[in-house]
C-alpha cells in the first residue's frame, strides 16, 4: 500500500508521520550519497597528488640542487634566496667550460640511442608480424619466450663474454659496437609490442587483400605498416629510452671516444667526494631529451601500448 496523501491547509503541506519519515529517509540517503561522492573525489585527488609528488620530487630536488654551490648542496635547504644563494656555476661549467666533452657525450648517446632504436624497431616489426601471422614448427610461444629471456637474464651474466668478443673483433670503445649491444638489448621490447599489435589486426582485412592478389609482403608494406604507426612510434620511443639510459655495458665496453652521457654523471665524483651540483645538472640534461621527445609522441605511445603490450 502506498503512503496516505497529505493535506494542504492555507498553502502549507500537512504530512502524516509516515510521510515525514519517508522524506527524512530520502534526504538522509541523498546526503549520504553526496558525502560519499565528495569523500571519494577527495581521496582520489589526494592519491593523485601523492603520486605526482613522489614522481616529480626527485626532479624538483635535482633542479634546486643544480643551482647550489658545493657547500650548499650538502645542506638540507630548498628555498632559493632565503635558505641559500643560487648560482649558475654548475650550468656554466657544464655548458661552457666543459662543453666539448659534454657535446661529445651527448652526441654519442644520441647516435647510439637513435641507431639502436631504429634497428630494433625495424627488426621487431618484421619479427612481430611473422610471429603474429605465421606458425613455426618450434612453436611461436617458445620463440617469444626465448626472445624475452634476453631481458630476464641479468646483463652482468653476459658482460665478460661480450667484452672478450668485442675485444677480439676490435669493437671496444666504438659507436658501432655500442649500437649493436643496445639494439640487441631493446629488441625484445619491440618484438613484443609489434607482435601483440599485429595479432589484433582483423583477419578479414588480410583475407580481402589476398583475394585481390596481394602477397604477404605487399599486404605488410601497403596495409599493415601504415595502420601500425602508433605501435611503431611507441616501440621506437621505448627502445630509444632504454638505449639512452643504458649504463652497465657502456661502463665496460667504452673508454673515451664512445662514452655516452650516462657515464658523465658518475664522473662527478672526485677526490673530495661527490659534487651533487654537477650530478644534478647532468642528470637533468640526461633526462631532458627523452622527456621532450615523449611529449611530442605521447598519443602514439598511449595508443600503441594500449593496443599492444597491455593486451596479451
Amino acid at each position: 500500500m502506498g503512503a496516505r496523501p497529505g493535506l494542504r491547509c492555507f498553502g502549507v503541506d500537512l504530512l502524516f508521520p509516515e510521510q515525514k519519515a519517508l522524506r527524512g529517509s530520502l534526504m538522509q540517503a541523498r546526503n549520504s550519497q553526496r558525502f560519499a561522492a565528495i569523500a571519494t573525489r577527495a581521496v582520489s585527488i589526494g592519491l593523485i597528488a601523492l603520486v605526482v609528488f613522489v614522481i616529480t620530487f626527485p626532479f624538483i630536488w635535482a633542479l634546486v640542487t643544480s643551482f647550489k654551490d658545493r657547500i650548499d648542496s650538502l645542506q638540507m635547504t630548498f628555498i632559493p634566496f632565503i635558505q641559500f644563494e643560487p648560482t649558475l656555476f654548475n650550468w656554466r661549467n657544464e655548458l661552457v667550460v666543459t662543453w666539448p666533452e659534454t657535446r661529445r657525450a651527448l652526441y654519442n648517446s644520441a647516435v647510439i640511442s637513435v641507431s639502436a632504436a631504429a634497428i630494433a624497431t625495424a627488426l621487431g616489426t618484421l619479427a612481430g608480424y611473422a610471429l603474429a601471422r605465421f606458425r613455426f614448427a618450434v612453436g611461436n610461444s617458445n620463440i617469444l619466450a626465448w626472445v624475452l629471456s634476453q631481458r630476464f637474464m641479468p646483463p652482468v651474466a653476459t658482460l665478460i663474454p661480450l667484452f672478450i668478443l668485442f675485444q677480439s673483433v676490435g669493437l671496444i670503445d666504438s659507436l658501432f659496437g655500442m649500437v649493436l649491444i643496445n639494439a640487441t638489448l631493446v629488441l625484445p621490447f619491440s618484438i613484443l609490442i609489434m607482435r601483440d599489435y599485429f595479432a589484433e589486426f582483423p583477419k578479414e582485412v588480410e583475407e580481402a587483400a589476398f583475394v585481390d592478389g596481394a602477397s604477404f609482403w605487399s599486404y605488410f608494406v601497403r596495409i599493415a605498416l601504415p595502420l601500425s604507426t602508433p605501435a611503431i612510434a611507441a616501440s621506437a620511443i621505448i627502445c630509444f629510452a632504454f638505449a639512452w639510459n643504458e649504463f652497465i655495458f657502456a661502463s665496460v665496453l667504452t673508454n673515451r671516444e664512445a662514452q655516452p652521457y650516462t657515464l658523465s654523471i658518475i664522473s662527478s665524483a672526485g677526490t673530495r667526494g661527490i659534487n651533487f651540483g654537477f650530478v644534478s645538472t647532468r642528470m637533468l640534461l640526461a633526462v631532458a631529451l627523452p622527456v621532450i621527445l615523449s611529449l611530442f609522441v605521447q598519443r602514439y605511445i598511449i595508443r600503441g601500448l594500449s593496443m599492444g603490450a597491455v593486451k596479451g
